[in-house]
């Protein structure tokens, strides 16, 4: 937990992370204003990003006493560039994170967009996030991310208490972010997101995590990108749709997913005559707590 709590710190999601097993599933509070920041970074490639309300100040003369902005335009003094090359910006930001698992979690992320619980999203660019929604469902969230543009949204009341059983980060902010998206799109374009050096993709099973050759296809078929050096850990049953890494006795199928049969429970008639089903005993290892997504 203290390596858990030195990335979230390290991000700026919190001050100082309590080192408790539950804050790994973000139990700890937190503000939309650092979640989008920290967000920010998985989109930049892993650079340090500091929010600001105040980008600069120029005095009566128009001149800048003060500039949040610290990058520098390494080639913007040049009379002429060549044919197709724009300029050089110099970031001059702390890289918290290595590029390559930056893109790692964002290639994992569009997979929440694709086929988990931000699929509604319907945006004309590539869209990366991550849905939440707090025990009792007191609080909806979702930050989400173009190549270019992130945005958070939450949900919730002043005092806590429950939105409803069917509040969810995936059906109440994820609505929200569409709408705010659309317009922001339209003023400020996107893009793929840019693919670091350093790695390669390969195809696999999104389900098994099973190498594939590269003309396979398929809804079970996904192009993952592996830093240089990986191969090892192909085919192992470490990488599951996105990039995920997991235990080995992680169920690696949704229900109602591939052919494999879960075992989803026991079906018993209550004392109304209602069929439920009472789900099995979950062991050590599982996602006994919610879903990936």
């Amino acid at each position: 937990m203290q390596t858990v709590a030195s990335y979230a710190e390290r991000f700026g999601v919190y001050d100082r992370m309590g080192t408790f097993l539950a804050n790994a599933l973000g139990a700890q509070e937190t503000t939309l204003f650092k979640m989008v920041a920290a967000y920010a970074m998985f989109a930049n490639g892993g650079e340090r990003v500091e929010p600001t309300l105040v980008d600069r100040v120029q005095d009566r003369f128009g001149k800048t006493i003060y500039r949040h902005d610290q990058r520098i335009c390494v080639t913007c003094a040049a009379a002429t560039l060549p044919a197709g090359q724009g300029v050089s910006i110099d970031t001059n930001r702390e890289r918290v994170m290595n590029a390559v698992t930056a893109y790692q979690l964002t290639s994992m992320m569009r997979g929440v967009v694709q086929r988990g619980s931000a699929s509604r999203l319907n945006l004309p660019v590539p869209i990366a996030g991550k849905t939440g929604t707090t025990n009792e469902n007191k609080d909806v969230w979702f930050i989400g991310y173009s190549s270019n543009i992130v945005a958070g949204c939450y949900i919730g009341y002043d005092q806590p208490r429950s939105l409803g059983e069917s509040a969810f980060g995936g059906t109440l902010c994820v609505p929200v972010f569409q709408t705010f998206m659309e317009k922001a799109i339209k003023k400020y374009g996107g893009g793929e997101f840019r693919v670091p050096p350093g790695g390669y993709f390969r195809n696999i099973d999104r389900f098994t995590g099973q190498p594939l050759p590269p003309e396979a296809s398929g809804d079970n078929v996904v192009a993952e990108y592996f830093r240089e050096g990986a191969d090892a850990l192909i085919g192992l049953g470490l990488v599951v749709d996105g990039g995920f890494a997991m235990g080995e006795n992680l169920p690696l199928f949704a229900y109602g997913e591939g052919e494999t049969v879960v075992d989803q429970g026991t079906t018993v008639t209550t004392s109304e005559g209602e069929s439920v089903v009472v789900p099995k005993k979950a062991d050590f290892g599982t996602v006994s707590s919610g879903g990936l997504y």
